[in-house]
């Protein structure tokens, strides 16, 4: 069992809650047991090791671990607390390979909707948009460069493990993404409150991709020219606004509409 929290290997996993130590090390962090959970179901080809805190109720995922062939660590309440900057760790941690995907393999389907974060910053609001895209079916998420870091811890725990039930692509410039979601037969649609479409009248039958910006200014207006249509979300009442997240599942269950509901997997 792992006792020391100043133990270089712990002190190696805590690193990767910076950028730069992720980049430099190929790997990132899940913390906590939706997350774990989901990616030894749905990608445990991509999970390195576990750390699993010493009488955590965690027997299922410690089964799954090892069943996918992943070391297992057992380790006390210091060393899981020295592991992860969470202010209450929750007894389960699983250092991860990358599983992003290109930007092509990202829109191989040729149906349905996908969605295109340009510069968005806030980890919490990247984090629900994909948990929300999931949820709504979308076959794709393509994040642009200037963008919040889609292996920020505080990113992958607001998926909820809908990280890796959907294909992500990382890095681009918002107008290439446009581009190349143009190229493949995809109608763009900015979302934002400048547009002259409402929500309710917007083409949603063919492929399409929502391009959603950032939290503070939205799509600058050189961004909405290069879309296909501007639409915006009406407001009913005295709300200035909806915020991105919110803006972004509003639109994405409108474009989610038509489709069946899927099983339980």
């Amino acid at each position: 069992m792992l006792t020391n929290p100043r133990a270089e290997r712990v002190k190696a996993i805590r690193a990767l809650g910076r950028r730069s130590a992720r980049l430099r090390a190929g790997r990132f962090v899940v913390d906590g047991p939706q997350g774990v959970r989901e990616v030894l179901r749905f990608a445990p080809h991509t999970v390195l090791e576990l750390y699993v805190e010493s009488g955590a109720r965690h027997d299922d995922l410690v089964t799954a671990a090892r069943d996918a062939g992943v070391p297992v660590h057992e380790c006390d309440p210091a060393v899981m607390a020295a592991l992860v900057d969470t202010q209450h760790p929750q007894g389960v941690v699983a250092v991860c390979r990358p599983m992003d995907v290109s930007v092509e393999e990202a829109l191989a389907a040729d149906d349905g909707f996908v969605v295109v974060l340009a510069h968005v910053r806030d980890p919490g609001n990247a984090g629900t948009v994909i948990r929300g895209a999931d949820a709504a079916g979308a076959r794709a998420v393509l994040i642009s460069d200037a963008s919040v870091d889609l292996y920020n811890p505080k990113v992958v725990r607001s998926t909820a493990g809908s990280l890796w039930h959907l294909p992500i692509a990382v890095g681009g410039d918002v107008a290439g993404l446009i581009a190349a979601c143009q190229a493949r037969g995809r109608r763009v649609l900015a979302a934002d409150g400048a547009g002259s479409t409402l929500l309710p009248d917007a083409d949603l039958n063919s492929p399409h991709a929502w391009l959603m910006g950032n939290e503070a200014w939205g799509l600058d207006e050189h961004t909405r020219s290069l879309a296909d249509d501007v639409v915006r979300v009406p407001i009913h009442g005295h709300a200035e606004s909806l915020n991105l997240a919110m803006a972004a599942t509003v639109c994405m269950y409108a474009s989610a509409a038509e489709l069946p509901e899927l099983p339980p997997v």
